[in-house]
């Protein structure tokens, strides 16, 4: 969530930064609503005054022996009155915040102004594009052909967007998951957590999903205990790892904290229908390694810098190229303030297709869940960041084209040979 004192001034350079990512702010809604605020706040600020000053009238009249009931009366429907004043105050503040929620983070002042993904600006490539000297396959054609990857059998038991690995392909599928965890916890210091798959619509309006993305998530139903609460599929460890600290008071000196988890993921892809829909590239189901950061202020540009490199790193170690991409206004994802996409490259559509979403979301997530933070006698919200490191079904697509050869096998990246059980090809 924005920062309320932005929707209680000036709004016409909000409107106008919110307008370069697509969001058209209603000023008009916005000052009615204040003006609402204001008047109820008066109108209760000076019904307690005078709520007050008839109490210290009542004391002076019962010490001088006087007949104060009259007056009592009047301070007994005074009181009614601000009780009904403070309800209607808690009543539209909820109208607020349930608006608010409704807005986009603000750019960063260093974020490309665009409206779609061919506004997004290329930082630095990594790695040339194979030259192959036989015929290019996808990777739904070689996983087929070495009978490993069934999206018949996936239909027959669920449903369209989903998969069955098999053999080899699942095995490496666990060893891109084991090298990714190994790395982000070995190498970059990040805390390995285990998370419910399920959470609250709490947490999912901490993040940024609820409200306004609910057609997105797999909602549960036929639930039998917390029948007032409803509960989600995630759609992505950001989720429950951010939210650890929801509603927490952190000390400075302790940050960053550094959380990373392996997770299926879950998406209805309610806007997406028709993009994709053959393959791995875009599931309802599919596994993700995730990076969270809980920072402060001050730590949170240069965290975004190095979640970027250790998605990167991944990438280089298992020889695959690819491109970083500064997300334009129009293409970052609600909670962002800046974010920065891996694209790897795929031989099968000679193009490079997002594999990693790096974002720093400033202080929007930590006001949405209360996340502070606590500096001697200085109390701040947390900057939060996330980041796939990386998407696990892509990463292994991308193995399958870039490392594929001209007999249908796939050639091993030598970093996940030891997950392999030393094995150097994936082959019938």
């Amino acid at each position: 969530m924005i920062d309320p004192k932005l929707l209680r001034g000036d709004l016409t350079q909000l409107q106008q930064q919110l307008a370069t990512r697509g969001y058209s702010l209603d000023i008009e809604f916005w000052q009615t609503l204040e003006n609402e605020r204001k008047s109820l706040q008066v109108r209760t600020e000076d019904l307690q005054s005078k709520r007050n000053a008839g109490a210290k009238q009542v004391g002076a009249l019962k010490k001088s022996g006087e007949d104060a009931s009259e007056l009592l009366a009047q301070m007994q429907s005074v009181s009614g009155e601000i009780k009904a004043a403070e309800e209607d105050l808690r009543s539209l503040q909820e109208r607020i915040n349930q608006a608010a929620l409704q807005i986009p983070n603000i750019p960063a002042a260093d974020v490309p102004v665009g409206e779609s993904e061919d506004d997004n600006e290329e930082i630095r490539r990594w790695g040339e594009p194979r030259q192959f000297d036989f015929d290019i396959q996808d990777h739904t054609h070689i996983g087929e052909t070495l009978g490993m990857l069934d999206f018949e059998a996936a239909a027959k038991i669920t449903g369209s967007r989903f998969s069955v690995l098999k053999g080899q392909l699942a095995q490496l599928h666990r060893a891109l998951i084991q090298f990714m965890l190994n790395t982000h916890v070995n190498k970059y210091g990040y805390t390995e957590t285990y998370v419910p798959y399920i959470v609250n619509s709490e947490s999912l309006t901490g993040t940024g999903q609820l409200p306004k993305f609910e057609d997105d998530l797999f909602k549960l139903s036929n639930h039998t205990n917390n029948e007032d609460t409803d509960f989600y599929l995630i759609p992505t460890a950001e989720v429950p790892m951010t939210n650890l600290v929801r509603g927490e008071r952190l000390e400075a000196k302790e940050l960053p904290l550094k959380f990373t988890a392996h997770t299926p993921c879950f998406r209805s892809e309610a806007g997406s229908h028709g993009r994709d829909t053959r393959g791995l590239i875009r599931q309802h189901q599919f596994e993700k390694v995730e990076m969270v950061n809980i920072a402060t202020s001050d730590q949170s540009d240069a965290l975004l810098e190095a979640m970027t490199a250790q998605a990167e790193y991944i990438l280089q170690q298992l020889n695959l190229p690819y491109r970083v991409m500064k997300l334009c206004t129009g293409d970052m994802g609600f909670a962002a303030q800046k974010t920065y996409d891996i694209e790897v490259w795929l031989p099968s559509q000679e193009t490079y297709r997002e594999i990693s979403s790096c974002s720093n979301c400033g202080d929007f997530q930590a006001r949405r869940m209360g996340t502070r933070v606590k500096d001697g006698k200085q109390t701040s919200l947390a900057h939060t960041l996330n980041g796939s490191g990386l998407a696990v079904g892509r990463t292994l697509l991308a193995v399958m084209e870039n490392h594929q050869n001209a007999d249908g096998s796939v050639t091993i990246p030598e970093v996940l040979r030891p997950f392999m059980g030393g094995s150097a090809r994936i082959e019938v």
